[in-house]
C-alpha cells in the first residue's frame, strides 16, 4: 500500500484543511465538496485526511462493518454474536466516475436466488464505505442513476438493493466527500445540498507559497516513507486534536444568541429549507470544539457561514458562487445582542443597515437600463468596424429540442435512448455482466429445458444461456453546438442583447438536460472555436457574454469550423450525439462567392446527418428568408427569435424529426 502525502504537510489551503477537520470532529456535518481548477491539491487532501481519523471497532467477520456495541439488526451477514470487537483503521473508498450499479451498491446472484432462492449477496462501495469515507473524484461527472442511488443512501443511512423481488438491506452512513472542477459541469442542486460544506481552492499567486509547495512535492516523490516520517509528530499532533475535539463536542454549548445568528443568517440570504441552519449549527459547534471551546462565539457562527451556505443560496447556475462578506457581518452584528428587538438606534449598526446596498446598487441598475437605448440606435452594416460586447437580455424559458431516433450515449434529459434506467420495452441476450434481469424473457427462455435438464424439485433449473438483459429506453444528453453569427449585420445593440439572451436561455436549457456544449462564432473573415465542448454551460455563458460583434459574414466558415468540431468530438465521444443550433440572419459577405459557398458548406452538414436549428434573427419590415433557405439546405428546420418564446416550438421537433425521416 503506498504511503499517502502528509495531511500536515499540504501547504496553504486553510478552508480545505479547515472543512475536512470539522467533519473529522463532527461527522454528522454532512461531508465536504471541494470545487476548484486542477492541480490544487484537492485530491491529495482528501486522501490524507483518512490517515488521521480514529479507528473504528467492527464486528470480526462482518462485511458491512458493524459496530459490536449496536449491531444492525438486518444486516445481511447477521445476526451477530456477542464476541468482542476488532479495531482497523477508518476506510477510504473512492467511487469511480464509471461505475457501474451494481458496483455502488452490490450485487446479487441471479441465478442462484431463482434456482435456490439464495440472497447470495455481494456487497458494493456502500458497504465497503459504511463508517468511513466516500470520495468522489470529479463527482459532477457522475452519472445520473448513481448520483440517485447516493442520494437515497445518505438520507437514509442505508442502501437498499431490489432485484424481482429478492431485496436486501445494509447500513450505509459515511462522511461523502467529492471534489470537482467547475469548468466542466455543475452539480444537480439535490446533491449539492447534500453536502454539509463546500470550499472554493485555487493555486497560491505567492510565489514563496508554490516555491515550498514544489520543494515538499519532490520531497515525497523521492522518498514517500521518509517523508512521512519527517511529518510524522505534526500528524500525532492533528489526530490527538481531533479526537480530543471529538469529546468536547457533547459538551459544546450553542447559546440561543448563536441560534439566532443562525437563523437570521440563512434567511437573510434566501437559503431553501432547514438543512443548513441545521448543518450551521453543527459546524459552529464543531469549530467551537476544535478550538477547544464549550461556548460558541459569533466568529464561529462567521465561520460556519462561509462554509455551509455559499452552495445553497445559488438560484441560477450562471451565478458566481460565493457570500457577501458585507451583508454576513452586517447580519451577524444586527443579532449579535440578547433580543433582534433591544437596538434602540434603527440607524445604528445593525439597524438600518439592510438598506445601505441600496444607493450603491440603484444608480447601477438605472446606468444599464439608460444605457441600453442609447446602445441600440440604429444598426450597425457589414463590414463596419468592431463594437464592443453587448449585455444579454433576460433569459426565458424554451421548449426542449430534441434529435430525432433513439441514442445510446450518457445519461441526461434531453433525447431518447437506450439507457441502464427507464421504461423496459424489450429484451436481449447479455452483453457482458448481466446488470438488468428480464424475469419473463428469462423463464421463457428456461421453461422448454427443464425436462431435458432433469428438474425434480420446485426450483426452476437456470443456465447461462437462459439469462435475458432488460433492455430499456430513458434520455440521453446531447451535444448542442452553437454557431453565433457575430458579424456586423447582427450589431445592433437591442438585436444582439436579444441574441445572446436566446442563447443564454438554450444554455440554461441545455444546463438542466445535462448536455454538453461548444460554442463557435464567426466574424470578419474567419470562425473561431470559442469554446470547446464542454460540461460546464457557465463557461459558455462567459464566452457569450463577452463576444464582441462587427465585420462581414464569412457564414461558409463558421458552417465548416463546426463540422471540424464535431468531426474531432465524434472520435473523443462516439455514443454523444450533436444538434447544431445556428443562430443567424443568413446574410454571407466577405470573399469571392460567399453565398455559393455558404450553400456548399451547408449541404456537406446535411450529409453528415446531424440534426440542426437554425434561429433566425433577421428582423424588420422587410425580410429575405435567407435564415429559412438555410435550414433547409442543413435538413433542419428554423425558428425566429420569437418563436422561440412561444408554444409554436413544440411542433419544432416534429418539423426535426419529418425532415430527417424525408
Amino acid at each position: 500500500m503506498s504511503t499517502p502525502f502528509p495531511f500536515s504537510a499540504v501547504v496553504g489551503q486553510d478552508d480545505l484543511r479547515l472543512a475536512l477537520l470539522l467533519n473529522a470532529v463532527s461527522p454528522q456535518v454532512g461531508g465536504v465538496l471541494v470545487r476548484g481548477e486542477k492541480g490544487t491539491a484537492k485530491s491529495t487532501a482528501v486522501r490524507a485526511l483518512s490517515a488521521l481519523l480514529p479507528e473504528v471497532s467492527v464486528v470480526p467477520g462482518c462485511r458491512f462493518s458493524c459496530d459490536p456495541s449496536a449491531p444492525d439488526p438486518s444486516c445481511p451477514d447477521g445476526p451477530h454474536d456477542t464476541k468482542p470487537g476488532a479495531s482497523r483503521p477508518a476506510r477510504m473508498v473512492e467511487l469511480p466516475v464509471g461505475a457501474s450499479e451494481d458496483r455502488l451498491v452490490g450485487a446479487l446472484d441471479i441465478e442462484r436466488a431463482l434456482a435456490e432462492g439464495v440472497k447470495a449477496f455481494e456487497p458494493g462501495l456502500l458497504a465497503d464505505a459504511h463508517r468511513g469515507i466516500l470520495y468522489v473524484d470529479e463527482v459532477n461527472l457522475l452519472h445520473d442513476h448513481l448520483v440517485d442511488l447516493l442520494l437515497d443512501a445518505a438520507a437514509m443511512g442505508a442502501s437498499y438493493v431490489e432485484r424481482e423481488g429478492v431485496s436486501v438491506r445494509h447500513a450505509a452512513r459515511f462522511l461523502l466527500v467529492g471534489t470537482m472542477n467547475p469548468e466542466e459541469g455543475e452539480l444537480r442542486p439535490q446533491l449539492l445540498d447534500r453536502f454539509g460544506l463546500t470550499v472554493e481552492v485555487a493555486a497560491s499567486r505567492e510565489p514563496e507559497q508554490r516555491v515550498e509547495v514544489v520543494r515538499r512535492r519532490l520531497a515525497y516523490d523521492d522518498d514517500p516513507a521518509g517523508f512521512a516520517v519527517r511529518w510524522a509528530d505534526e500528524e500525532t499532533a492533528v489526530r490527538r486534536r481531533i479526537v480530543a475535539a471529538r469529546e468536547l463536542v457533547p459538551s459544546v454549548r450553542l447559546g440561543d444568541g448563536a441560534l439566532r445568528q443562525i437563523s437570521a443568517t440563512c434567511a437573510a440570504f434566501e437559503v431553501d429549507g432547514m438543512r443548513a441552519d441545521i448543518v450551521m449549527a453543527r459546524t459552529a459547534t464543531a469549530l467551537a470544539a476544535w478550538a477547544g471551546r464549550t461556548e460558541v462565539l459569533a466568529e464561529d457562527v462567521r465561520q460556519a457561514a462561509l462554509l455551509a451556505l455559499p452552495h445553497r443560496r445559488r438560484r441560477n447556475p450562471f451565478d458566481a458562487p460565493g457570500l457577501d462578506e458585507d451583508k454576513l457581518d452586517q447580519t451577524l452584528e444586527e443579532f449579535s445582542g440578547e433580543s433582534p428587538d433591544d437596538d434602540p438606534d434603527p440607524d445604528g449598526p445593525g439597524g438600518g443597515g439592510g438598506g445601505q446596498p441600496s444607493p450603491d446598487s440603484g444608480p447601477q441598475q438605472d446606468g444599464d437600463t439608460a444605457a441600453r437605448p442609447e446602445a441600440g440606435e440604429g444598426g450597425q452594416p457589414a463590414g463596419g468596424a468592431e463594437q464592443s460586447p453587448v449585455r444579454a437580455s433576460e433569459p426565458f424559458r424554451t421548449k426542449v429540442l430534441s434529435v430525432p431516433g433513439i441514442g445510446e450515449g450518457a445519461a441526461g434529459r434531453r433525447s431518447r435512448a437506450r439507457t441502464e434506467q427507464g421504461r423496459t420495452t424489450g429484451a436481449r441476450r447479455p452483453q457482458g455482466a448481466l446488470t438488468k434481469l428480464h424475469l419473463a424473457a428469462t423463464v421463457r427462455a428456461a421453461a422448454p429445458h427443464q425436462r431435458a435438464r432433469g428438474r425434480s424439485g420446485t426450483g426452476l433449473v437456470v443456465r447461462r444461456d437462459d439469462l435475458r438483459q432488460a433492455v430499456r429506453e430513458g434520455r440521453e444528453g446531447n451535444l448542442v453546438l452553437f454557431v453565433v453569427d457575430a458579424s456586423g449585420s447582427m450589431a445592433a445593440r437591442q438585436r444582439m442583447g436579444a441574441v445572446k439572451g436566446a442563447v443564454l436561455s438554450l444554455l440554461l436549457d441545455a444546463y438542466q438536460r445535462r448536455d454538453k456544449v461548444g460554442l463557435v462564432t464567426f466574424r470578419g473573415s474567419a470562425a473561431d472555436v470559442a469554446l470547446p465542448p464542454t460540461s460546464s454551460v457557465d463557461a459558455a455563458a462567459v464566452r457569450l457574454e463577452s463576444l464582441p460583434t462587427g465585420g462581414r459574414t464569412p457564414l461558409a466558415a463558421g458552417l465548416l469550423k463546426a463540422r471540424d468540431v464535431l468531426r474531432v468530438e465524434r472520435l473523443r465521444d462516439p455514443a454523444r450525439r450533436a444538434l447544431v443550433v445556428v443562430v443567424t440572419d443568413g446574410r454571407a459577405t466577405g470573399g469571392p462567392e460567399p453565398v455559393a459557398l455558404a450553400s456548399r458548406a451547408a449541404r456537406l452538414f446535411a450529409a453528415d446527418g446531424v440534426a440542426s436549428v437554425v434561429v433566425d434573427c433577421e428582423s424588420g419590415p422587410v425580410r429575405l428568408g435567407l435564415a429559412g433557405q438555410l435550414a433547409g439546405e442543413l435538413g433542419g428546420t428554423a425558428v425566429t427569435l420569437d418563436e422561440l418564446r412561444a408554444d409554436a416550438i413544440a411542433g419544432l421537433v416534429k418539423d426535426v424529426t419529418s425532415r430527417r425521416a424525408a
